[in-house]
This record gives C-alpha cells, structure tokens and sequence, in this order.
C-alpha cells in the first residue's frame, strides 16, 4: 500500500502539519497536549498538527505503519 504525505514546517510557529490524506476537514480537535487532528465528514484523521515540534522526538515510520493514532500516545 502506497502511503504519500504531505508535511509543512512552519520554523516561526515550531509547528509541522502533516497531511494524511485529501477531504473536507469539518472538525479539528486536540487530541493531546499540543497535536490537534483534523477530521473528515467520516470521522477519519486527514491531517495532524504538531505544535512545539523541535521539541518533540517524532517516528513518521511509525505514524506511517501504526498509523495517526500514535502521535497521541507519544505525545
């Protein structure tokens, strides 16, 4: 299964988002200290914002083979 992100760093914010797939984002909430998630009309994680980043130790293979869902339990 292919897997494309797209991931923006904004260096003035410390804030990286990552886009997990293409929809409407029609709800968004933080999920943790610091990581708001971006739902779809399905209920489905499109996108993750990670405030704070440079200060954070992050595992895009992971969020890639585990999935969204483990951002909030390193977070």
């Amino acid at each position: 299964m292919l897997v494309e992100l797209r991931i923006k760093y904004d260096k003035v914010a410390d804030a990286l988002y990552i886009r997990l797939r293409d929809g409407k984002i029609v709800e968004s909430d933080e999920v943790a200290p610091g990581i708001i998630a971006d739902f779809n009309e399905d209920n489905e994680i499109i996108g993750i914002e990670v405030l704070w980043a440079s200060k954070r130790k992050l595992d895009l293979l992971r969020l890639l083979t585990e999935g969204p869902e483990t951002l909030v339990s390193t977070a």
